[in-house]
């Protein structure tokens, strides 16, 4: 294998076919029967493979590690180096803390390649003091004169550290490093300092691939979408993260159509879309409700699996499943469910919601009664989900149940459940019921939860609630056209035409202005639906 410390390493047949946690344990158990530790260099190699070349097998590299009795410098670096850039940083510094321990015993001290790792936690750690404190031992071992080591305690301070630090560092042999530059550029950005980023932007002698993609995701973190194309248009080259930047950017703003043109573009282009391509594309689809786009979409990503380009994630599954269920095709969003071999949390999320938003209250309910079955944990929005569908489909005594049971799982009902709750009991008819337990939450309302409790009395005629909920609205200053025309149609539909007129009075004495064409209960369904899923309604954004 070629290795990124100046020179080539032959790489033996059987590390070449390591490139998945399957054939790293076959290529292990062969070194168990032949002696684990009988060939360090071998050992070596396949920790390398595990740490680093392998996705997902980093557990299984600190596993093999366990394992050696004295690991050398390479050995240890090789794990840090894939701890800082896995799923859990602190590894890598608590890595750290043991070789020192160990290693003033046997001679094992950091190096230049050791810091540089133990930095890149600290930034993704956000921990300031930590890399401060690396810093000091830096200076220690002298190594701060390193260029590898001082690219990586620029981008540290500048990131997450000192500025008035990174500035100095960032003076003379620096000023000729495009790494240097590139470290400082992503800094500033990073703390959302666009100006000085960009005048340092301006001012590199050469710019990277790097530069370019932290100016253009700058400005579209920060929806500034007219700049980022600017700079966009102006790269000399394009690699998946600069499109993928472009797109993100689009979605983030709501301007979908914008975000498929871009991705048409890619194609052209010939450059292969990523996972986060297709999350973000996904996305848009659900966004603006376009099945059709959402299918083509589908359908590319299933090419790109069969092709290798695309790995089939759990991520993915749950993304089509969303956007299959917000574009209103539960059925397509079961096949997909039903096709996943790995399953998460939100994937049984994903499809309970989409079962319930759309009626289908049984299937909805058996599959929660299933996923406890299979024993995965629900979370608060599972609740939701579930609670949802016994209001849509009236089963009060279930809903009960399941508020009951989330103490059983330690989960806090939340403002989400406690609206749920109220809405069931709200449609149920049992009025007074849920305004006892609205006066009994452990919360405060919010007014979304009184306009519901407004809206079932608008439903079921009864005025004096209505009244009630009305005036806590009121209490809350909320000045929404919608609570006072629902009191106001709920004292028609009971014949008191002069509280309607003292309604409208109210109105035009606050200045609440109504608007027309306005249909109050869909409107109150759609404001609690948004509130329980965050949801938008679609749009007819994308030109066919």
């Amino acid at each position: 294998m070629i290795r990124k410390s100046g020179h080539k390493r032959h790489q033996p047949l059987l590390w070449r076919r390591c490139r998945s946690l399957r054939s790293l344990r076959q290529a292990h158990a062969r070194m168990v029967v032949a002696g684990f530790d009988s060939s360090p260099a071998a050992v070596r190699e396949l920790i390398y493979c595990a740490a680093v070349l392998v996705r997902g097998a980093l557990g299984y590299a600190h596993q093999l590690f366990d394992q050696i009795p004295h690991p050398d410098l390479f050995t240890w670096n090789t794990l840090i180096r894939g701890s800082a850039h896995g799923p859990c940083p602190s590894d890598a510094v608590s890595l750290f803390v043991r070789m020192e321990r160990r290693g003033n015993c046997r001679g094992v001290r950091p190096n230049k390649y050791t810091f540089p790792f133990l930095l890149k936690a600290c930034v993704r750690l956000w921990s300031p003091s930590l890399g401060s404190q690396l810093h000091g031992k830096i200076s220690k071992f002298g190594l701060d004169s390193d260029g590898f080591v001082r690219n990586a305690l620029i981008n540290f301070h500048a990131n997450c550290g000192d500025l008035a630090v990174a500035d100095t560092l960032f003076g003379g042999p620096a000023r000729a490093d495009v790494v240097a530059w590139s470290a400082m550029v992503a800094g500033y950005a990073r703390r959302g300092e666009l100006d000085v980023a960009r005048m340092l932007f301006d001012q590199m002698p050469s710019k990277d691939l790097i530069s370019w993609n932290v100016m253009i995701t700058g400005y579209t973190r920060r929806g500034e979408m007219d700049k980022a194309r600017e700079l966009f248009d102006l790269m000399p080259e394009k690699d998946v993260v600069s499109w993928n930047a472009m797109i993100a950017g689009y979605v983030e703003c709501r301007t979908y159509e914008k975000a498929m043109d871009i991705y048409e573009e890619m194609l052209l282009v010939g450059e292969w879309p990523d996972e986060v391509t297709m999350l973000s594309l996904l996305s848009a689809c659900a966004e603006i409700g376009v099945l059709d786009i959402g299918v083509r979409m589908h359908d590319s990503l299933l090419e790109m699996v069969h092709s290798w380009h695309v790995r089939f994630t759990v991520t993915l599954g749950n993304a089509l499943i969303d956007m299959y269920a917000k574009c209103g095709s539960i059925e397509k969003a079961l096949k997909v469910f039903r096709g996943m071999r790995e399953m998460d949390i939100s994937t049984w999320n994903s499809i309970i919601w989409g079962l319930a938003f759309h009626g289908h209250v049984e299937e909805s309910l058996h599959l929660f009664k299933e996923m406890m079955r299979q024993e995965v944990r629900p979370d608060e929005v599972t609740f939701v989900s579930v609670l949802v569908a016994c209001s849509h489909g009236g089963l009060v005594e279930d809903g009960r149940k399941c508020f009951s049971l989330m103490r059983e799982y330690a989960i806090k009902p939340n403002i989400k459940h406690f609206g749920c709750m109220v809405d069931m009991l709200g449609r149920a008819g049992l009025l007074d019921e849920a305004f006892r337990f609205v006066e009994g939450m452990e919360i405060q309302p919010n007014p979304i939860v009184w306009r519901t409790l407004l809206g079932a009395c608008r439903l079921h005629g009864n005025v004096q609630l209505a009244e009630h909920a009305n005036k806590q609205l009121l209490r809350m200053n909320q000045d929404d056209s919608g609570d006072y025309i629902l009191l106001s149609n709920t004292y028609a539909a009971m014949g008191k035409w002069d509280e309607v007129q003292k309604v409208r009075k109210l109105m035009d004495d606050r200045g609440v202005p109504k608007e027309a064409g306005r249909s109050l209960i869909k409107a109150h369904n759609q404001e609690l639906m948004h509130f329980l899923f965050d949801i938008r309604p679609p749009l007819n954004l994308y030109k066919q």
